[in-house]
């Protein structure tokens, strides 16, 4: 039995390790080297054709899209680069004064010609070209080269196909929402006793760190939008990408207000020190209330990275169902601030201010308010395809009407 339980663990450990971002990329980036090279040594004139395996290099990356934006524009940068090294040899050949001019004039070319970060590779390329006697034949080889590595690395991407990172993106927006839920929790517990102002100035700082995090979950969430472009494996790439892409915003703006409640809290343990933040049955509610949220966000998040209709369904009704017994617990709270003020008239403003920040937190993550937000958010994007791309819309419509047209005819069979 233990040595089941223990090859159970090495194989999940195994699994984990082909979808690791890193080895994928290893793994891939040292395959598409290789056999560039190798084919350049039976193509090129050259005796070491490394061109072939950098461009390789370079443009695999660990997704399709990435790949094939970075393999168009490498091969652009070089050409580029070729082109300018040869006019410089016809016109003025090598000196220290037409070098300067040359790598002024490639990165000119570069900006102009849009190869984004490959705007150096136009200087080199020329540079390289410039610097050797037969002009001609190493401008050539190298064009051939870095088609090569650029026709190998789309290849490798092609055969080997990329994972989609939409399940790493969404552990990522999940591992937020539980560190936002604890942070939570613990401004709850600590505002139902007696908190030192040093205590509450630290779950501030840790509230502001929660920006940091965001930065990371950010970036785990643009690699899986390019996972899904272009991307055969997917049909609704879109609609992945939106709803990631809202989810993640909702909570960001969750994380700045409970930034506020937490600086709110700090101002108050100031202006009340020694005594308590709130009265006993005042920090009671604030606490539930904010276990409450807490939850809530969970649940918020859970929803947004579900991607089978009957755990989205079942993740709404749990969301749903937080929401409602945070509501009431607010209206308690509400009730119960009210009479203190009219009790108690000292720091109305930060009473009042941490009811208000509460409800900002329970409207973004409000199931409707969602709704609509996703609704016009899929408008805007799709708008701006159609804008940018109106054939390719054009020729995805038909694809789309055609799938129907198919679709109903097994259906009439």
């Amino acid at each position: 039995m233990q040595d089941v339980r223990e090859w159970r663990v090495s194989r999940e450990r195994l699994l984990r390790l082909r979808r690791d971002p890193v080895i994928v990329q290893t793994l891939r980036s040292s395959a598409a080297a290789t056999v560039a090279y190798v084919i350049a040594l039976q193509l090129s004139p050259e005796a070491a054709p490394l061109t072939a395996p950098l461009t390789a290099l370079l443009v695999v990356q660990v997704t399709l899209y990435a790949t094939l934006t970075n393999g168009v524009r490498r091969v652009n940068a070089v050409v580029a680069g070729v082109f300018v090294a040869i006019a410089f040899s016809l016109l003025v050949g090598l000196t220290w004064w037409s070098l300067g001019l040359l790598i002024l004039a490639s990165l000119a070319v570069g900006h102009l010609v849009r190869v984004d970060e490959y705007v150096p590779e136009v200087a080199i390329s020329a540079m390289l070209v410039l610097g050797v006697t037969a002009v001609g034949d190493y401008a050539w080889a190298r064009v051939l080269e870095t088609l090569i590595g650029a026709v190998v690395g789309l290849a490798c991407n092609l055969l080997l196909a990329p994972p989609v990172w939409v399940g790493e993106a969404g552990a990522s927006i999940e591992d937020l929402a539980r560190r936002v839920r604890q942070l939570m929790l613990n401004m709850g517990e600590e505002a139902a006793g007696r908190t030192p102002f040093e205590r509450a100035a630290a779950r501030l700082h840790e509230a502001r760190r929660l920006d940091h995090d965001i930065v990371e979950v950010d970036a785990a969430l643009r690699q899986a939008e390019d996972s899904l472009r272009l991307n055969p494996r997917v049909r609704e790439g879109l609609l992945h990408r939106v709803v990631l892409r809202t989810g993640l915003d909702t909570l960001e703006i969750c994380t700045v207000v409970l930034r506020v409640i937490a600086r709110t809290l700090t101002d108050l343990a100031k202006e009340r020190e020694p005594d308590p933040l709130f009265a006993p049955e005042i920090g009671a509610a604030v606490e539930q209330l904010l276990s409450e949220i807490a939850d809530a966000m969970v649940s918020f998040a859970v929803l947004v990275t579900s991607q089978v209709s009957d755990d989205a369904e079942s993740a709404e009704e749990r969301l749903s169902s937080d929401l409602r017994h945070a509501a009431a617990t607010r209206d308690k709270l509400a009730q119960l601030l009210l009479k203190e003020v009219q009790r108690d008239a000292r720091q109305w403003q930060l009473h009042g201010a941490v009811l208000a920040e509460v409800n900002r937190i329970l409207d973004e993550m409000d199931t409707e308010h969602r709704s609509r937000r996703l609704l016009e958010e899929l408008d805007r994007v799709s708008s701006e395809q159609r804008e940018r791309r109106p054939r390719l819309t054009r020729v995805q419509d038909r694809v789309r009407v055609g799938r129907k047209r198919l679709a109903s005819v097994r259906r009439s069979r």
